[in-house]
């Protein structure tokens, strides 16, 4: 059975963090090795991953040296990885059971080592377990199939679906920026000459963001994304506003769900 390193960066998520790792360790697919970088939280997320970690040895944590953002969290935990594939999700989302055995069926199939699924959103302050989770109607819908030019118009890739072979493309990682460094990863993926694929059914469950965060503030990211497509990209500044106009659509709707 294929090993998944899932990668899981943590910052004062002391609330949510239980629900997101029993999410990983109660999967039917069982290999996992769940690495988790704490970067620096005051709120005692250390404390109680060292406890998780003390009841089920598949779960890795280490502190980060020092505070550096979640680009830098993401990438210790990558360059531990063992696997031969490479998972993620956040300290506040949730896997529903059977994502990685129907994943890892899919994408032995599917002839990309880039994979993802589509997902459910729950509201920021939903305290269930992922065993628990009722179907909401709430559901971001993945295509079936994008390659580069359609992920420069959108990122279709929800970050805590997404899963790459490593055997393939060997360890990547994601580029050091403040926000958009997963939809950095997936660009330089995909730039290689790989597609990505997806296996439409909803497998995950991403918590919405509580009004006046950065990530609910569809105008804040937006020095971000063209960050990502002049500096990362390289694109020209009519690409670049294109895409960028893509990339906004994209948020607004999938804002609405």
């Amino acid at each position: 059975m294929p090993l998944v390193s899932v990668i899981m960066p943590v910052h004062n998520a002391a609330a949510t963090l239980g629900p997101a790792v029993r999410s990983v360790l109660g999967q039917t697919h069982a290999d996992v090795e769940l690495l988790i970088t704490d970067d620096a939280s005051s709120d005692g997320s250390m404390e109680l991953l060292r406890e998780l970690a003390r009841q089920d040895e598949r779960v890795l944590p280490e502190a980060a040296p020092r505070q550096g953002g979640a680009a830098k969290a993401r990438n210790l935990a990558i360059a531990r990885a063992k696997g031969d594939y490479v998972a993620f999700l956040d300290s506040d989302d949730m896997w529903l059971p059977t994502k990685l055995e129907k994943q890892l069926a899919f994408a032995a199939t599917a002839g990309t080592p880039l994979t993802f699924t589509s997902y459910y959103k729950m509201e920021a302050e939903h305290a269930g377990e992922a065993a628990d989770f009722e179907p909401n109607g709430r559901v971001v819908w993945a295509p079936e199939h994008v390659d580069y030019r359609d992920m420069l118009v959108q990122d279709h890739i929800g970050a805590l679906t997404a899963m790459y072979d490593r055997n393939a493309l060997g360890t990547r990682l994601m580029p050091d920026m403040p926000k958009r460094q997963d939809y950095g990863l997936w660009l330089s993926i995909m730039r290689d000459g790989h597609d990505a694929r997806a296996l439409r059914e909803p497998l995950a469950v991403y918590r919405a963001h509580q009004a006046g965060s950065l990530s609910s503030n569809k105008l804040a990211l937006i020095p971000f994304n063209w960050a990502l497509y002049r500096e990362h990209e390289h694109l020209s500044v009519p690409r670049s506003a294109r895409a960028l106009a893509g990339a906004a659509w994209n948020s607004v709707r999938k804002s609405r769900i």
